[in-house]
């Protein structure tokens, strides 16, 4: 999670959440009260909603002071999706996508600790796929699905001479008689760590060699 959170109160004026959200370039700001409680949720889409129509009769003036007016208490969503620490991250992703929101704070005791984004989940997933890594080389096996096989494949990589760096294997093709495991290594020679798992009867379905 984020964990400098930048937040808004309840009775600040429109005009300033907005100046906040354009300066710290944030689509949602939580709302808190003087305890840092979590009390409602602004947004971009709050914020459109608020913004006058191309076809209203009043003057500039009359609509500038109008908005001057309104408060993010007014407009915010005060039904919130929330999440503890001590959330998976995987139960986070899960909560995101199914209540097709972009952000959850994270509540601790009451208190608003944190947030998590569609940013910082996208982030912990591309972490763990190890694309980031440089001197990599990234490979797809075909593997039967059975016990031992994924082990089996880790281990001939190691004997090899491949570090392991990542591993990830589906879980949707539990249920199928082969499984598809994609794993990042590190070797000085990593053509012939390839070559050898071929000749020792693999399927590679897709080779990315570590860039030079």
């Amino acid at each position: 999670m984020t964990r400098e959170v930048d937040t808004v109160t309840a009775d600040m004026k429109l005009s300033h959440a907005a100046q906040v959200m354009r300066e710290k370039g944030r689509r949602y700001l939580p709302v808190v009260d003087d305890k840092n409680h979590l009390v409602g949720l602004f947004s971009q889409k709050e914020l459109d909603r608020a913004e006058p129509s191309a076809i209203t009769t009043l003057s500039v003036g009359e609509v500038n002071y109008l908005t001057s007016k309104i408060t993010v208490g007014e407009l915010m969503v005060r039904e919130v999706i929330t999440c503890a620490p001590d959330t998976l991250v995987e139960e986070a992703g899960q909560l995101i996508r199914d209540k097709r929101i972009g952000n959850l704070p994270v509540i601790d005791n009451g208190e608003l600790v944190g947030v998590v984004s569609e940013t910082d989940i996208l982030d912990f997933f591309l972490d763990i796929m190890g694309c980031g890594l440089d001197n990599t080389t990234r490979i797809a096996v075909s593997l039967p699905n059975k016990a031992r096989a994924l082990g089996g494949l880790l281990h001939q990589i190691n004997d090899a001479g491949g570090y392991i760096a990542t591993v990830v294997s589906p879980v949707s093709q539990m249920g199928s008689p082969q499984r598809v495991a994609i794993v990042r290594y590190a070797a000085d020679n990593p053509q012939d760590v390839d070559e050898k798992l071929r000749q020792d009867g693999y399927t590679l379905l897709s080779e990315t060699l570590a860039r030079p």
